[in-house]
């Protein structure tokens, strides 16, 4: 057995804690590791739990990951429920409903030689601070780590997640509806088609495979687009559904075949769902404040856990509905919605399956096709992309080092957008231009990877500031 403080351990593997969960190579997190990491989490954020809720996605690590993780929970003397291959929200629904922290092992959509482990206390997704403290907690691990034998998956959790959005929307709410869903390698594709079709839609299944694909909902490969396009030639559909590795982050195509950002999916979500106020990060597009619709948005650095954060703060004095939701499209309802006798339960955590729902029942209502959902939204559009392979430490100093000329700022970010009138630091660097356009660096809280947001009155505007910036940063980093 060995004593050491987790942040010694995490600094020595280079498994840190990202955006959301810890992440990193899965060469790097090893058994020791991820029982060192479990071990901190019961014993500085949840020191009273009899029982912890284990799950995972599809990647081919995961269920070594998990079963590593499993062992430290029993070493601890507490009960391992085991749900098996869930997606996340799922997983911390089932938890919240049995009064229990949860651990989910996943790397959500970055390339699967990377893995990662997200925390849940009973009440819901561990912030910062809980963060911290693990890192400062002193664990036991042992020199040598059986892992646990994974028992057969728990199916109590999975039928309470499709209970949920039957009990809400009711069986018929999607009578006649064809909808396409796009598999991959997604842990929610078995279940989100049994909620389809309980809900009365026809499915269609596309696109499954037992190869981990990696699917960012942010910065959708170019395949992806031209798949769904073709999909929509051959198929007849009134929507394509998919997500990304873990399931907490909708990808929704119309019945074009064209995906819809998922800023603008957050937004008509809140607006289904009658909320008063929404807590969304600094890189949504603007159209939220824009169209009017909601009684208070608050902006917050990017990341559940600061959402989660801002929703907790509008609770203290919010009157009405408080939703939150990513430029990825995971939509967080952070208080109970009613809608006449029945009631949607509060899931501050990411959450793919309700806004997809939700864009559904609202077009059906509104009696228009998908495509036209967003039609009376202000014409703000939003494009984004990252580079791959760039390193924390350069993006950090890019950054550090841009703000200091406002000329060159223009100049490398969007030439052609007119004078910065305005730059915001609340989470990397957005610049806001004469002309309206906007351009917003960051780097990735998960892997070495540079992102861009951008911001214009057209989408092909928005996608060439997003393109032209990561172009010229790749060529000369402009450090």
């Amino acid at each position: 057995m060995t004593t050491n403080y987790l942040n010694t351990l995490v600094t020595q593997s280079g498994v840190a804690f990202g955006t959301s969960g810890a992440r990193g190579l899965v060469a790097d997190m090893s058994d020791g590791l991820c029982w060192a990491y479990t071990a901190a989490f019961l014993q500085a954020v949840s020191p009273s739990a009899t029982r912890v809720v284990l799950g995972h996605d599809l990647r081919p690590s995961s269920p070594r990951i998990a079963a590593a993780c499993a062992a430290a929970i029993e070493a601890r003397g507490c009960e391992c429920v085991y749900v098996g291959a869930l997606p996340t929200p799922a997983l911390a629904f089932y938890a919240a409903q049995l009064g229990a922290p949860a651990i989910v092992v996943t790397g959500s959509h970055i390339p699967f030689d990377r893995n990662g482990i997200k925390f849940y206390r009973a009440d819901g997704e561990i912030s910062k601070a809980d963060e911290q403290a693990m890192l400062a907690a002193q664990v036991d691990v042992p020199d040598v780590v059986v892992n646990a034998d994974l028992p057969i998956p728990d199916a109590r959790a999975s039928e309470a997640y499709v209970q949920r959005y039957l009990d809400y929307f009711g069986a018929g709410a999607l009578g006649g509806a064809q909808v396409a869903v796009y598999e991959h390698s997604s842990v929610g594709r078995d279940v989100l088609r049994t909620i389809l079709q309980a809900l009365g839609a026809r499915v269609t299944s596309l696109g499954r495979t037992e190869t981990f694909v990696p699917i960012d909902t942010e910065a959708v490969r170019p395949e992806d687009v031209a798949q769904a396009r073709q999909w929509a030639t051959e198929y007849p559909f009134d929507a394509l559904l998919s997500t990304d590795g873990d399931a907490d982050r909708p990808l929704i195509g119309d019945e074009r075949g064209e995906w819809l950002r998922g800023d603008l999916v957050g937004i008509l979500c809140a607006q289904a769902l009658q909320a008063q106020v929404v807590v969304t990060p600094v890189s949504s597009n603007t159209a939220v404040e824009l169209c009017g619709a909601f009684a208070q948005v608050l902006r917050t650095r990017i990341g559940s856990p600061y959402v989660i954060a801002g929703m907790e703060e509008a609770l203290a004095r919010a009157t009405g509905p408080v939703v939150g939701y990513e430029a990825n499209g995971g939509f967080l309802l952070g208080s109970d919605v009613l809608q006449g006798s029945r009631s949607l339960q509060a899931l501050p955590t990411r959450d793919a399956v309700l806004p997809m729902l939700a864009l559904l029942v609202l077009a059906r209502k509104q009696g228009c096709k998908l495509s036209a959902l967003s039609a009376d939204l202000p014409k703000r559009f939003t494009a984004s992309d990252r580079l791959q392979g760039f390193a924390t430490d350069k993006s950090r100093a890019l950054l550090a080092q841009l703000p200091g000329d406002v000329a060159a700022l223009a100049q490398n970010l969007a030439p052609d957008s007119g004078a910065v009138v305005a730059t915001n630091q609340t989470d990397g660097l957005r610049v806001t231009f004469a002309n309206g356009d906007i351009v917003h660096l960051r780097p990735s809280g998960n892997a070495p990877e540079l992102r861009c947001y951008a911001e214009a009155d057209n989408a092909e505007r928005a996608k060439l500031l997003c393109d032209a910036c990561l172009a010229r940063v790749a060529v000369a980093p402009m450090a």
